[in-house]
């Protein structure tokens, strides 16, 4: 059983803060339902900046059928077929119908997607069928769009900003959210926030593993936290591992976009051999879990520790353009990609599972709501389509906005005494910790698994969690690492249930698909697991 927290600050020198709806997280979606509440008094919570989302660093672009020849229906067999029909049919058929929508209200708010000539440029991306990836300023669409909304609700008087302020916790009474408990690390204080709703939008948890193509503060703080307080989470077992990151000692794992193979790239092993059509007729355009298993499996067979993404053909003018922000990237490492092969090799990219949502986003606790990477509607299925995770943002977090508009939520603001638990303090080196959660996840969840490499993992983090939770934190890097603690076990656990291969969720014990026994979803929460 997770505790709560065990906190080391004076309760009595709460500041209290009175809105109608907090937010908390600044990607796109939290800055969309942001937007959509622009005429309450809405105040919204970065841990960071906007800067440290996942939205801001995301390259491809975002995935909707507007291109001639396209359509949603086309939009939606794509997507449960990448996500091998274990997608929730009905929210799938909201993301591509009402996402034509989403965009066209985004571009006519005044964003501008590239151009070739007068007519909008459609790239193409693994799983896609069309070319139907729109984006922006060549891989910087996730950067454009996420500035550009910020700079939007800045407009408006009744949006306030939080930046350096950390969920701590949620206070839960009667299945009800009534605050928030914030830490202000910028006065190191902490703040309780009472509101009418409250928006978790925090991310996925990329930082559980060794290798990621995620910022450094996207560690599961949401994710951790809603299940902490009873919220149901679902299909956690699903990591989606993008194929091609960077991968060269001492630089980061930066993305190279699928975009880069949808306009010609090619993958070699080591031994400059192209491998993958010998997996997928679709080659380097085969959907990411079989890419990146392709790629796991030429490493073995050639005995190196990364494969080579090949644009050797492609003009460097066109490279320059269309892909300004990798080409740099790739220079910076004295590999110009006109001449020179990228090194690359898969990392840990996007939560498919978290806090379980219907499709208005709300989770089963009253009055709180969820909208991207760390929530599941069940869009996504075993394995996300290619760009279709910006317009979920967009799509979903203008339904959670319409549902809490549409609630009238009332006035819930009371005195909340909040129970800060004290228990016998342990000395915990932090920083390792996380090292050590990253490293086992890495090697014992990552993207082939078995039995005998989960238990192992789940032993180690159960055994760590018997010291860690008697610890006594005041700052957010202890938070972290317990709540990466938490998510990393979850996902173990799912994991080792699920006896099957299914899209992102590969078992070497058990590599064959079976819908017979395993067509159903894990949900947990801390009241147990439930297989349905």
């Amino acid at each position: 059983m997770i505790p709560e927290y065990l906190i080391s600050f004076n309760t009595k020198a709460l500041e209290k803060i009175e809105v109608d709806f907090l937010i908390v997280g600044g990607g796109l979606s939290g800055l969309f339902v942001a937007y959509e509440l622009r005429d309450f008094k809405t105040l919204i919570l970065f841990k960071n900046g906007f800067e440290e989302s996942c939205s801001y660093y995301a390259q491809g672009g975002i995935a909707v059928a507007l291109n001639e020849g396209d359509s949603s229906e086309l939009h939606k067999e794509d997507t449960l077929k990448t996500g091998y029909y274990f997608n929730d049919e009905k929210a799938v058929e909201i993301l591509v119908n009402e996402g034509i929508e989403r965009i066209k209200e985004v571009i006519s708010l005044g964003f501008k997607f590239d151009k070739n000539k007068d007519k909008f440029h459609f790239t193409k991306e693994g799983g896609h069928s069309k070319n139907r990836i729109l984006h922006a300023n060549g891989d910087a669409t996730g950067k454009s769009i996420t500035t550009f909304f910020i700079n939007l609700i800045k407009k408006f008087p009744n949006i306030k900003i939080f930046s350096n302020a950390f969920l701590i916790d949620l206070i839960v009474l009667e299945n009800k959210v009534i605050g928030a408990l914030v830490l202000d690390e910028s006065r190191n204080k902490i703040i309780l926030i009472q509101a009418k709703a409250y928006v978790l939008s925090t991310g996925g948890a990329g930082m559980v593993f060794q290798e990621t193509t995620n910022p450094l503060y996207i560690t599961g703080d949401g994710i951790a936290i809603a299940y902490r307080k009873n919220v149901e989470l679902i299909d956690l077992e699903f990591y989606q591992f993008h194929p091609t990151t960077f991968y060269m000692a001492g630089a980061p794992r930066f993305l190279i976009s699928e975009s880069v193979r949808g306009e010609g790239g090619i993958l070699r092993n080591v031994n400059k051999e192209r491998f993958m059509l010998d997996y997928h007729p679709s080659g380097e355009l085969a959907p990411r879990d079989i890419v990146s298993r392709a790629i796991i499996d030429q490493m073995k067979k050639t005995n190196s520790n990364c494969v080579y993404l090949d644009l050797t053909h492609l003009k460097k003018e066109y490279i320059k353009e269309r892909f300004p922000q990798i080409y740099n990237f790739c220079k910076t490492y004295s590999i110009e990609p006109s001449k020179d092969l990228i090194p690359v090799r898969p990392s840990a990219h996007f939560f498919i599972g978290g806090i379980k949502i219907d499709i208005w986003g709300k989770t089963n606790i009253e009055n709180l709501f969820a909208c991207g990477e760390c929530s599941c509607v069940g869009v996504h299925g075993a394995n996300r389509l290619a760009s279709n995770s910006l317009l979920e943002c967009l799509v979903f977090g203008k339904r959670v906005a319409v549902k809490i508009k549409e609630d009238n939520f009332k006035s819930v603001y009371s005195d909340v005494k909040y129970n800060f638990p004290k228990k016998t303090d342990v000395l915990i080196d932090k920083d390792d910790l996380k090292r050590s959660i990253r490293s086992l996840m890495w090697r014992n969840v990552g993207i082939e698994r078995d039995e005998e490499m989960l238990k192992y993992a789940l032993e180690k983090l159960k055994e760590w969690q018997k010291y860690a939770f008697l610890k006594e934190f005041d700052d957010r890097n202890g938070f972290e690492s317990l709540n990466m603690l938490i998510v990393a076990t979850l996902i173990t656990q799912s994991a080792l249930i699920r006896k099957e291969s299914r899209g992102t969720h590969y078992r070497r014990d058990y590599p064959e698909t079976d819908d017979k026994n395993w067509k159903k979803h894990i949900i947990v929460s801390k009241r147990g697991v439930d297989i349905k």
